[in-house]
């Protein structure tokens, strides 16, 4: 994290302590929990949050996705990478023209919740209640007259949902939404490069299938392959957690939509070196922290309990897919009883291709859905699905929230100020509204009008002055966090949509996966007290 992020503003002592607890050694490894030294007090950026009530004591199996949530990928390496596939897939298999080649990726611009509008080429982000509060067309900026006239002033709301727009709600997904803005910009300036029928809806559609050509010939997952740690950030804490949950005698559970072999070259990478005997790098050791493992689950269609999907056991050294019947070995043709042994170094740990949450649920001898706990990075592919229709427990991922909490508490003030000047302006308009009643309305001489409407001009100017005092201070606050769409959980002064889905869909929501390592496994999360607008300036906060 960036120097200036890790500082409090001002001299008091007890917010310096607050953003820095919780780290053992001075500072340089988290306190793990069961360790004789845990139980300090957490850093506030990696605090689990919550949403609903959850009591860990009643959670007999708590899961896991692989990418961007056990393994957090580097966006400047990783983002980068996508990005340059998914080009060289548009150059060389869709015919767009070999300048883009030139083109470079700012993997920062973008962030999470945005949503691209397919038809138009914009890209937006909107508020809790989809009103759209900062829009652009490529990267211009759409004037506000722009966006109301898009977006505003339509008999029927839009539900900016597919097909004509598409969300960004995943980390990978932020190389496709600069691509798409870029080539937005590049239709627009360059008519005569674009072939003729393709506007931005068919560019939308080229870049994802350009993308999905990267998935399928493997030119991703193969250079992560070679060098994983250039590609993901490895976390000494995760090994501690698995182990921990599995001493609180909790059954543990992968779940990811990559094969077999690149779910074991990754998870070999983060939980290297932290072997029994910690000398030797790892092959299937790793599996000693699981029950079961699922590869190729196809979510999020794993979790629904109508799919029929083939469920096949993964013979460890080869790969070879057995057939099984629901989990069960079968026998091969020819033979009376299954012909199917592990090689691995620890045999309690069945690894699987496809199926279905039915068969994770068997496996696990799961009897309700509400003792699961599933963590995971997506708000449609982990969390929505595995939620809303099973009825899960879930936490979400949500790496920028470290920063993103840590900015708050530094602009702490400045948000009190923020607030204080917007009350300002509506106590100046409500005198200013009254002036104006009383002129429009009220018997007075012609002396008393003109001492009026000097009034009414001075309050004029006022609040000129206040709003635009507040007006520049938002902005400069809304940039602290991103110079372009400002905080990812707040569109101007509401909950973002982003935020609306975690609040929605996410029983709790941290920073990242290994934040679990910080709290005991019996903890009882307990939301903060909702309140309504009424209850503002009743109940101190």
């Amino acid at each position: 994290m960036e120097k200036s992020h890790e500082t409090v503003v001002g001299d008091n002592k007890s917010s310096t302590h607050l953003l820095h607890m919780g780290s053992c050694h001075g500072g340089q490894e988290p306190c793990v929990w069961s360790s004789p030294g845990g139980g300090c007090e957490i850093n506030l950026g990696k605090h689990i949050f919550c949403n609903r009530s959850l009591n860990m004591k009643n959670i007999v199996a708590v899961g896991f996705d692989m990418d961007y949530t056990l393994a957090q990928y580097k966006p400047e390496t990783f983002e980068s990478l996508a990005y340059e596939g998914t080009v060289r897939k548009l150059v060389f298999d869709l015919g767009y023209p070999r300048e883009l080649l030139d083109w470079t990726f700012d993997w920062k611009y973008m962030v999470r919740g945005l949503v691209l509008d397919k038809k138009r080429g914009n890209i937006l982000k909107m508020d809790r209640h989809k009103y759209v509060k900062v829009a652009y067309h490529g990267f211009k900026e759409l004037s506000k007259e722009d966006k109301v006239g898009i977006y505003g002033n339509t008999l029927l709301r839009d539900s900016f949902d597919e097909p004509d727009y598409a969300l960004i709600d995943t980390l990978f997904s932020l190389a496709e939404a600069y691509l798409f803005a870029q080539l937005v910009d590049f239709k627009d300036n360059n008519p005569g490069k674009v072939p003729k029928g393709v506007d931005y809806a068919v560019i939308y559609k080229d870049v994802r299938a350009a993308v999905d050509l990267c998935h399928r010939d493997g030119t991703l997952k193969q250079m992560v392959a070679k060098d994983p740690s250039r590609y993901i950030n490895k976390d000494t804490s995760i090994v501690p957690m698995l182990k921990m949950l599995r001493d609180s005698r909790r059954s543990t559970f992968l779940v990811t939509n990559s094969l077999w072999d690149y779910t074991n070259i990754v998870m070999n990478f983060l939980c290297e070196s932290r072997t029994l005997d910690g000398s030797r790098k790892c092959n299937f050791d790793w599996l000693q922290y699981f029950d079961v493992v699922i590869t190729g689950s196809a979510k999020p269609g794993f979790f629904h309990d109508g799919n029929r999907a083939n469920l096949f056991e993964v013979e460890h050294e080869s790969g070879m897919l057995i057939n099984t019947d629901n989990g069960s070995p079968m026998a091969q043709v020819g033979s009376s009883s299954p012909a199917f042994s592990l090689k691995g170094t620890d045999k309690a740990c069945r690894v699987f291709q496809g199926g279905s949450v039915g068969h994770l649920h068997k496996l696990l001898s799961i009897e309700s859905s509400a003792q699961v706990l599933y963590v995971g990075d997506h708000i449609y592919g982990d969390i929505l699905r595995s939620k809303k229709v099973l009825g899960w427990r879930t936490m979400l991922v949500v790496p920028e929230l470290e920063r993103e909490v840590e900015l708050l508490w530094e602009l702490r003030d400045t948000r009190k100020q923020l607030r204080l000047l917007r009350n300002e302006r509506d106590l100046i308009e409500d005198k200013m509204h009254h002036l104006k009643w009383s002129l429009k309305f009220e018997d007075i001489s012609a002396e008393g009008k003109q001492q009026l409407s000097s009034e009414y001009k001075a309050l004029e100017s006022q609040r000129d002055q206040v709003r635009f005092s507040h007006q520049d201070a938002q902005r400069k606050c809304h940039q602290k966090f991103h110079k372009t769409w400002g905080q990812l959980m707040k569109t101007g002064y509401q909950n973002s949509r982003f935020a609306h889905q975690v609040e929605r869909f996410a029983c709790l929501y941290t920073s990242q996966v290994s934040n679990l390592s910080l709290y005991s496994p019996d903890k009882y999360y307990r939301p903060s007290e909702d309140y309504m607008p009424h209850e503002f300036d009743i109940i101190p906060l």
